[in-house]
C-alpha cells in the first residue's frame, strides 16, 4: 500500500493547479481522464461553474479553524476526482478552505483514472467513488480517509438506494440542491470530527 500512495504522491498536483488543468482541458473542448465524451464535458463546464461560485463563497466557521489549528505535525492529504464529478466540485473547495487554516496541512490531488491502484486501494461499497480523501502522517502512513460525501449526503444517497435501487437524475439534482443549501457546513461538521483523530494519530 504504501508504495502505491508513494508513487501516486509523485503525480499530484496543487488544488490550484488542478483547477487551472480543469478549465485549460475545457477551453479544449476535453474533460479529465482518458474517457470523452459531450456528457463528460458538460458535467465538467458545469462542476467549473460551481467551483468558481465556490471558491468565492464557501466560509470555514470558528470551530473548524479552531480544531485545525490544534494539528501539531505536519501530513498530507491526497484527494483523488476528475473533473467531471459532481460530489468533487461540491467538496474540493471545501477541503481545500479547511486546509487552508493550518500550515500544516498539505493539500494534494490526483486524479482517478491515472492512479487506479491508487483508488482500488479506497473503494467505498466495492465502488471508485470520488472525491476520497486519503490523511497521511509525515511518513506517508495513512490516519484516515474521507468521502466520497458528508456524512449527511451519504445517509441520503443509501436511504434512496434502499428505496429506489439506484439514484435516478432527480435524486442527483436534488442532491445538488441540498449541497447548494449546506454551504460547506457539513463537510466541515466531518471534518471537526475527524480532526481530533487526524491530530492524536499522528507519527
Amino acid at each position: 500500500m504504501k508504495e502505491i500512495i508513494e508513487n501516486s504522491l509523485k503525480k499530484t498536483i496543487s488544488y490550484t493547479d488542478y483547477r487551472a488543468l480543469v478549465s485549460n482541458l475545457l477551453a479544449n473542448g476535453k474533460a479529465t481522464g482518458p474517457e470523452q465524451s459531450e456528457a463528460l464535458t458538460n458535467y465538467s463546464l458545469l462542476n467549473d461553474r460551481r467551483m468558481k461560485r465556490l471558491d468565492k463563497t464557501i466560509k470555514i466557521s470558528e470551530e473548524t479553524i479552531l480544531e485545525f489549528q490544534k494539528v501539531k505535525e505536519p501530513q498530507t492529504w491526497l484527494v483523488i476526482t476528475e473533473g467531471w464529478c459532481g460530489d468533487a466540485a461540491q467538496n474540493l473547495p471545501v477541503l481545500n478552505k479547511i486546509a487552508a487554516t493550518t500550515d500544516k496541512i498539505d493539500l494534494k490531488i490526483v486524479l482517478r483514472d491515472e492512479n487506479l491502484e491508487l483508488m482500488d486501494l479506497f473503494l467505498t461499497n466495492g465502488g471508485r467513488s470520488i472525491p476520497k480523501l486519503i490523511a497521511l502522517d509525515k511518513n506517508n502512513n495513512v490516519i484516515d480517509s474521507w468521502g466520497p460525501r458528508p456524512t449527511v449526503a451519504t445517509k441520503m444517497v443509501a436511504d434512496y438506494k434502499e428505496k429506489h435501487g439506484s439514484l435516478d437524475p432527480q435524486f442527483k439534482e436534488d442532491l445538488q440542491v441540498w449541497y447548494n443549501k449546506d454551504k460547506g457546513q457539513s463537510v466541515q461538521e466531518d471534518f471537526v470530527n475527524l480532526a481530533t483523530k487526524l491530530s492524536t494519530k499522528e507519527a
